[in-house]
This record gives structure tokens, C-alpha cells and sequence, in this order.
């Protein structure tokens, strides 16, 4: 009888429901408002992110390398469809969960990445309200506060269910390769250029800097998906079939950086795989920058003799990523990290404001440091540089809430490698960390945190690291079999 009862009641909340909607788009048609006709989607996609959050978020993760960036010039605001929306409802139903629950899980709430993260969010918001622009800063503290909670603390959750693991790497790696044999189908309709390579990728990436990041990102989970997982025959070369599209796209895309950040990643595997301890690990890197600052001059002249530019050619292009004389892609890009120096010199505490150095950066350019590709108008592209670019918008407080994120990532990423007995997950964790490494050596060169299709796998992967060491090591393994959290 009571089930019957509910029953009732739910089929008449449903009738009223659709007859108000069905009202509603009535009056919109006659008043031709027709922007409210959406109003039917948006309730459906409400009621997906209440009853069945973890199915929308893996689908966010499906849909987020085919989203595509619209501009309305009328309004003058832009949106990325259909990520946005659903980033921004997530967030929403985040934020309602935790005041109505009075939490989150304190295991993922209080390890060192989450405790980095929130500091970052919050000296985003103090220098976002001291900002040149508070507007254009508040506008980035919401997105990274979108990004951070949706796919770092959700997509945390997720990662509990070890089946969800391999389904976010496919949900993300094939639609990626959806979008890379589109590009390569226009990239070879104009010759497989260099001048083309930097605009083929669109609408699905903005450019080839932040795809060729992506790709970088991508290709080691799926080399051990095709060849060191215990997958079925079908898996393997379907997975095979990817990396294989991954590494021609990342090719073709001229990305020097990708390449350079690729070949990090391999350095850096080699010294895990061979069990380098934490302090060796640091030691070697502090060693390496050392001799990089100790032989700087002579680099410099080496750099400053080299007269290889960006070309067609692979090789040639591959020798113009030292060339520091006469390369302006290479030039542009110190003359972007000189004017945010000098933008910090001036405001070291708080910076001009999160956001702000791609409109506020033109007086802090030399004359004789501009090159070809200048601009005064501040449409393209920020600081380039993950690390400096905080340095002028946040301070030095900016730079050092990056830079501690980086450092917890790489000591969670040994700890969870050396302590995992599960080979599977072991090798999960290991690309995991090689991906995160492209992405964080690809940062000295640009920063993409800001757009989803780099900041979904960067923040998804830092969380499953989180997850790998706060329940799937060996002496938290029960936590995870019982669902307590």
C-alpha cells in the first residue's frame, strides 16, 4: 500500500511537471523567447546529475575532447558545449551535497595534493579580489574552482570502483583519437604543413600547443593499455590502435614541447622503474638543474648559434626547439616570461590578478625583444609558462602553491608505485605518473589548466594517484572492500 502510494504521488509530481513545462514552451513560442525551449534539456540534465552522477560524469569525460568552444558575438561571451554547462551543474550539486552531508571524504579532503590544491584555490581568490581586473579574475577563480571539484574531488569518488579506472582512460582516449583522425584528414588536405598543423585541430582544440599537450598526456596510459595489462585480445588492439593514432597525431602536430616533454617522461620512468629513492630522485633533478645554471652561458651561446627554425621538415624542427636567436615562436615565448617578470618585480605579493596578464602585459614588453608575432592587443594567449604566469598574476605565493602541487604529485606517485602489489594497478599508476609528468614539463613552455580538455585528465589523474594511495595500498585495502570511507 505504501509503495503504491509513492508510486501515486511520483506519476502525479510527473503530470504537473510536464504539463508546467509544456505551458512554459507554449508561452515561449508566442512570445519568441526561444532560448527557453532549451528548458526541457536543462531539467533532464538536473535530474541525470541528482540520480546518476557517476554516469554523467564518465560521460563528461566522453564528451570532453569533442567539445567544441562557441562564441556569441551579439552577447560577446563564449561557452564550451556541452562540457560548460555540465562542469558548472556538477559544481552546483558538489557544493549543495557537502553543506547538506557536512563533508567530503576527509581521506582524499586531507591528503598533501588536496590540501595544495585548496590553498591554490584560495590564494586565487584573495588575489582575485585584489585584482587590476576582479571581474576577468573572479571569472578564472570560478572555472578552477570548477575544474578542481569536479574532476579532482568527484572524479576521486569514481576512481573507489576499480572498474572505473580503465573506463575513464577509454572514455577519454577514444574520442581523442575521434578528434586526431579528424585533424590529420584536414592536416593532409593542406599538405601535412607546419603553418597548418597550428590550426587543424579546430574546433574540437583552440591550437596545436594544448593538443599536442593532450596527446603527450595520453600516450603512455595507452601504450600499457595495448601492452602490459592482462586485457583481452580485442582490448589490446583496439588500445594498440590508439597509441598508434596518439603518437602520428603528436607528430604531426609540430608540438616541440610534447616531444620534449615525451622524452622527460621516458627519463623519468627509467629512474622509478629502477628504484631511485625520493632524496636520490630530487637530488638528481636538483643536480641537473645546477649544471644547467652553472653552464648557462655556454648553453646560451650554444642556443644563440643555432640557426634551425620552425619548419616542415621534422628534423629541422626538432633542431629549432634550442634555437633562441632567430626562432620567433621560440623568441616570443621569452619575451612573454620576461614581461611576467617584470609584471612581478612590481606587484610581488599578489600579482596584477588571476587571468589578467594576457590584458595587462603589453607595457612590460621591450621594443627589442618583440619579435614578428607580438602583439599589444592581448589575443593570444597568455605568460606560457604554468609557473611564471602565477609568478605575475598571484605573486610568489602563486608560484609556490604550483610548484608544492607538482612536488606532492611526484612523491604520491612514488609512493603509490613502490607500494602497490597489484601489477595491473602498479603499472596504471606508473603512466599515470609519466602522463602527469608530460603535462608538468610541458608547463615550463605554456599553461593549460584553464581549458577542460587538458585540466579533466591532469586533475583526473593527480586524483587517482590520491585514491591508489589512500585505498588501494596494501594497508588500506580493506577501507576499500567495505565502502567506508
Amino acid at each position: 500500500m505504501k509503495n503504491a502510494w509513492l508510486d501515486k504521488i511520483n506519476r502525479t509530481h510527473v503530470t504537473l511537471v510536464g504539463l508546467a513545462v509544456a505551458l512554459l514552451n507554449v508561452v515561449f513560442i508566442v512570445t519568441e523567447m526561444y532560448w527557453g525551449l532549451l528548458l526541457p534539456f536543462i531539467l533532464a540534465v538536473v535530474a541525470l546529475i541528482v540520480l546518476s552522477l557517476d554516469k554523467v560524469l564518465l560521460f563528461l569525460v566522453f564528451a570532453t575532447p569533442l567539445s567544441i568552444f562557441y562564441f556569441n558575438p551579439d552577447l560577446g561571451v563564449g561557452i564550451t558545449l556541452p562540457t560548460e554547462p555540465l562542469f558548472v551543474g556538477i559544481m552546483i550539486l558538489f557544493f549543495a551535497k557537502i553543506l547538506y552531508r557536512g563533508g567530503f571524504d576527509r581521506k582524499v579532503f586531507l591528503h598533501p595534493i588536496s590540501l595544495a590544491l585548496v590553498f591554490n584555490l584560495l590564494w586565487v581568490l584573495v588575489t582575485s579580489i585584489t585584482s587590476e581586473l576582479p571581474l576577468v579574475s573572479i571569472k578564472f577563480f570560478i572555472a578552477r574552482l570548477w575544474f578542481v571539484s569536479v574532476c579532482f574531488y568527484l572524479m576521486s569518488q569514481l576512481f573507489k570502483k576499480p572498474k572505473n579506472i580503465k573506463l575513464f582512460f577509454w572514455l577519454y582516449a577514444i574520442p581523442l583519437s575521434m578528434a586526431v583522425i579528424y585533424t590529420l584528414v584536414v592536416h593532409a588536405q593542406n599538405g601535412f604543413t607546419r603553418e597548418a598543423s597550428v590550426w587543424v585541430m579546430f574546433p574540437f582544440f583552440k591550437e596545436h600547443t594544448v593538443y599536442g599537450a593532450v596527446l603527450a598526456l595520453f600516450i603512455p596510459i595507452t601504450f600499457v593499455l595495448a601492452f602490459m595489462l592482462n586485457n583481452s585480445l580485442n582490448s589490446r588492439l583496439l588500445a594498440s590502435l590508439l597509441l598508434t593514432i596518439l603518437v602520428v597525431g603528436v607528430i604531426m602536430s609540430f608540438t616541440r614541447a610534447a616531444w620534449v616533454s615525451l622524452v622527460a617522461a621516458i627519463g623519468v620512468a627509467v629512474l622509478v622503474v629502477l628504484k631511485i629513492n625520493r632524496f636520490t630522485f630530487f637530488l638528481i633533478v636538483a643536480a641537473f638543474a645546477g649544471l644547467l645554471w652553472f653552464y648557462q652561458d655556454a648553453i646560451l651561446d650554444r642556443f644563440e648559434s643555432n640557426q634551425a627554425t620552425s619548419s616542415d621538415n621534422l628534423t629541422e624542427h626538432v633542431s629549432s626547439i634550442s634555437n633562441i636567436s632567430t626562432d620567433a615562436s621560440n623568441l616570443e615565448r621569452i619575451n612573454r616570461w620576461k614581461s611576467a617578470l617584470r609584471m612581478f618585480q612590481e606587484r610581488p605579493l599578489v600579482g596584477f590578478g588571476p587571468g589578467t596578464y594576457m590584458f595587462l602585459y603589453a607595457p612590460y614588453q621591450k621594443p627589442y625583444e618583440k619579435t614578428i608575432i607580438s602583439t599589444n592587443a592581448g589575443d593570444l594567449g597568455n605568460a606560457h609558462s604554468e609557473y611564471i604566469g602565477p609568478l605575475a598574476e598571484s605573486g610568489v605565493m602563486g608560484m609556490l602553491s604550483v610548484l608544492a602541487l607538482v612536488y606532492f604529485t611526484v612523491t604520491t606517485s612514488l609512493r603509490v608505485y613502490y607500494g602497490l602489489e597489484d601489477k595491473e594497478h602498479k603499472r596504471i599508476a606508473l603512466a599515470v605518473f609519466m602522463g602527469l609528468v608530460t603535462y608538468w614539463t610541458h608547463g615550463l613552455l605554456n599553461n593549460f589548466l584553464d581549458m577542460d580538455k587538458a585540466a579533466l585528465p591532469v586533475y583526473g589523474f593527480t586524483a587517482l594517484l590520491v585514491i591508489y594511495e589512500r585505498y588501494y595500498l596494501p594497508s588500506k585495502q580493506q577501507g576499500l572492500k567495505s565502502g567506508k570511507e
